[in-house]
Protein backbone atom coordinates (compact mmCIF):
# COMPACT_ATOMS: atom_id res chain seq x y z
CA UNK A 1 0.00 0.00 0.00
CA UNK A 2 1.56 3.26 -0.92
CA UNK A 3 0.88 6.96 0.01
CA UNK A 4 -1.70 7.33 -2.53
CA UNK A 5 -3.77 4.38 -0.70
CA UNK A 6 -3.17 5.92 3.06
CA UNK A 7 -3.48 9.51 2.61
CA UNK A 8 -7.35 9.05 1.75
CA UNK A 9 -8.09 6.85 4.12
CA UNK A 10 -6.77 8.77 6.52
CA UNK A 11 -8.34 12.09 4.97
CA UNK A 12 -11.73 10.22 5.71
CA UNK A 13 -10.90 9.17 9.25
CA UNK A 14 -9.87 12.78 10.26
CA UNK A 15 -12.33 14.62 8.65
CA UNK A 16 -15.05 11.86 10.36
CA UNK A 17 -13.47 12.23 13.73
CA UNK A 18 -14.05 16.39 13.24
CA UNK A 19 -17.88 15.86 12.07
CA UNK A 20 -17.89 13.57 15.32
CA UNK A 21 -17.16 15.87 17.42
CA UNK A 22 -19.08 18.67 16.11
CA UNK A 23 -22.26 16.88 16.07
CA UNK A 24 -21.68 15.69 20.01
CA UNK A 25 -21.28 19.67 20.93
CA UNK A 26 -24.12 20.45 19.12
CA UNK A 27 -26.27 17.46 20.93
CA UNK A 28 -25.10 18.60 24.01
CA UNK A 29 -26.55 21.91 23.55
CA UNK A 30 -29.78 20.78 22.44
CA UNK A 31 -30.07 18.89 25.32
CA UNK A 32 -28.84 21.57 27.59
CA UNK A 33 -31.78 24.19 26.24
CA UNK A 34 -34.30 21.27 26.09
CA UNK A 35 -33.64 20.68 29.85
CA UNK A 36 -33.57 24.86 30.46
CA UNK A 37 -30.52 24.18 32.26
CA UNK A 38 -28.24 27.10 32.79
CA UNK A 39 -26.53 26.44 29.46
CA UNK A 40 -30.01 27.40 27.64
CA UNK A 41 -30.29 30.53 25.35
CA UNK A 42 -33.44 31.72 27.30
CA UNK A 43 -30.85 31.50 30.68
CA UNK A 44 -28.65 33.35 28.44
CA UNK A 45 -31.03 35.97 27.35
CA UNK A 46 -32.20 36.84 30.41
CA UNK A 47 -29.05 37.25 32.16
CA UNK A 48 -27.42 39.68 29.40
CA UNK A 49 -30.72 41.57 29.69
CA UNK A 50 -29.82 42.02 33.66
CA UNK A 51 -26.37 42.40 33.05
CA UNK A 52 -27.45 45.21 30.31
CA UNK A 53 -30.15 46.52 33.01
CA UNK A 54 -26.99 46.80 35.62
CA UNK A 55 -24.63 48.54 32.86
CA UNK A 56 -27.56 51.37 32.08
CA UNK A 57 -27.77 52.23 36.09
CA UNK A 58 -24.14 52.31 35.87
CA UNK A 59 -23.99 54.86 33.58
CA UNK A 60 -26.08 56.65 35.18
CA UNK A 61 -24.55 57.00 38.23
CA UNK A 62 -21.33 57.79 36.73
CA UNK A 63 -22.81 60.43 34.47
CA UNK A 64 -24.17 62.14 37.94
CA UNK A 65 -20.77 61.80 39.77
CA UNK A 66 -18.82 63.32 37.15
CA UNK A 67 -21.70 66.12 36.78
CA UNK A 68 -20.85 67.01 40.40
CA UNK A 69 -16.92 67.14 39.90
CA UNK A 70 -17.48 69.26 37.14
CA UNK A 71 -20.05 71.90 39.30
CA UNK A 72 -17.69 71.75 41.97
CA UNK A 73 -14.26 72.44 39.71
CA UNK A 74 -16.28 75.63 38.14
CA UNK A 75 -17.17 76.54 41.89
CA UNK A 76 -13.86 76.45 43.14
CA UNK A 77 -12.20 77.90 39.96
CA UNK A 78 -14.87 80.84 40.38
CA UNK A 79 -13.90 81.47 43.77
CA UNK A 80 -10.44 81.83 42.69
CA UNK A 81 -11.25 84.46 40.30
CA UNK A 82 -12.58 86.38 42.86
CA UNK A 83 -9.85 86.29 45.27
CA UNK A 84 -10.97 83.67 47.82
CA UNK A 85 -8.74 80.95 48.29
CA UNK A 86 -9.46 78.11 50.23
CA UNK A 87 -8.49 77.61 54.18
CA UNK A 88 -5.16 76.43 55.13
CA UNK A 89 -4.36 74.60 58.38
CA UNK A 90 -1.84 75.77 60.44
CA UNK A 91 1.19 74.09 60.59
CA UNK A 92 1.08 71.64 63.89
CA UNK A 93 3.97 72.14 66.33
Amino acid sequence: MGPEFLVPIAFFFAAASVVRTVLRHKERRLELETQGLPGSSRDAAMRLERMEQAIDAMAVEIERIAEAQRFTTRLLAERAEQGHHLPTSEPRR
